[in-house]
């Protein structure tokens, strides 16, 4: 059974750009802490087999690092991060890809990267051509591909990889806008087939329809967290009108379950 537990989960950046070594330094010196960013503090939530998370805020909120930490690209400082199933993480679609290779090359080293044995490769490859709709350039170079191609490409492979959890970064970002529709036909699929879900995006209406529960997050806190239409709105109207105020007197406490 796919799971993702996030326990009191702590995550801090150190800063070290050039122009803060010489106060980097004063602090090391005198003992003091070195000046650094806080990007999650004691977020806590726990999802099971086809249960959906929202995590929305503005940027800077510590969405990315929230996803990096589910996906293991990250480990927590403090806290503890669980997380049982085959991840798939939709971050950086087409980062890994090279642009000597064919659609087709990119296509079967990515999937490997992704944990799949060439027989689920080949079982898969067919359906991941026709959905990215590249049957005529497959075999072409990745470097004579357009960006959207390789997005389509890249989401392709993602969703078709057998995910037991998948974590999507603002997925309306993929291709035109009727791609836009069949990516999103493809999440409510997966949804439909018991996966597990965490999104992250900056317009929360589009996350609705496949999220049971929702995280709002503000420079690593969470400001409320529950049910996804109550946040989702209590986001929206944040949105609106730059006012948390409203939205705080109803907000869950930080680390309460979401199921």
């Amino acid at each position: 059974m796919a799971c993702v537990i996030f326990e009191n989960v702590s995550k801090t950046y150190a800063r070290q750009s050039r122009q803060f070594f010489w106060r980097f330094l004063l602090q090391m010196l005198t003992g003091r802490e070195p000046l650094s960013v806080r990007a999650l503090d004691n977020v806590s939530f726990s999802l099971r087999d086809g249960e959906g998370l929202a995590v929305v805020g503005p940027n800077g909120a510590g969405k990315s690092t929230l996803l990096a930490l589910a996906a293991g690209l990250l480990q927590p400082d403090r806290g503890r991060v669980h997380v049982t199933g085959r991840v798939v993480a939709l971050l950086e679609l087409g980062s890994g890809f090279h642009p000597d290779l064919t659609g087709a090359e990119n296509l079967r080293v990515n999937a490997a990267l992704l944990g799949l044995t060439r027989r689920e490769t080949n079982a898969i490859f067919d359906q991941v051509v026709e959905f990215a709709e590249l049957r005529d350039f497959i075999n072409e170079p990745l470097r004579t591909y357009s960006h959207g191609m390789i997005l389509r490409l890249g989401f392709a492979i993602a969703v078709h990889a057998q995910p037991e959890i998948l974590l999507i970064d603002e997925v309306m970002a993929v291709g035109d806008q009727r791609f836009q529709h069949k990516c999103l036909r493809k999440i409510s699929e997966l949804r439909q087939q018991g996966k597990i879900l965490i999104c992250v995006s900056q317009a929360p209406a589009e996350l609705r329809p496949f999220c049971d529960y929702a995280i709002w997050l503000e420079r690593g806190h969470v400001v409320q967290q529950g049910p996804a239409g109550e946040v989702l709105e209590a986001y929206q109207r944040y949105v609106m009108n730059d006012s948390p105020d409203a939205a705080k007197a109803g907000a869950s406490a930080p680390g309460a379950r979401l199921s």
